[in-house]
């Protein structure tokens, strides 16, 4: 092989690698985020079911289609 093209395949490995580390990177981040949304989601499901629990009984009406 030539050094040139040796030269140019260990520069586009390297390329390579750089991306693969930021690609791995930004996973990470977008991992944090969901197990974050995730907690927010349960909690708000958690203060809706409170508020709903809180809710008087609606009495035995029939709908206004009836």
């Amino acid at each position: 092989m030539s050094e040139d093209r040796l030269d140019n395949l260990e520069a586009h490995l390297a390329q390579q690698e750089r991306v693969i580390e930021d690609l791995s990177d930004a996973i990470a981040l977008q991992q944090k985020d969901i197990e974050r949304l995730k907690a927010r989601l349960l909690r708000s499901d958690d203060r809706i079911a409170e508020l709903e629990a809180g809710l008087p009984t609606a009495p035995g009406e029939q709908p206004p289609h009836y």
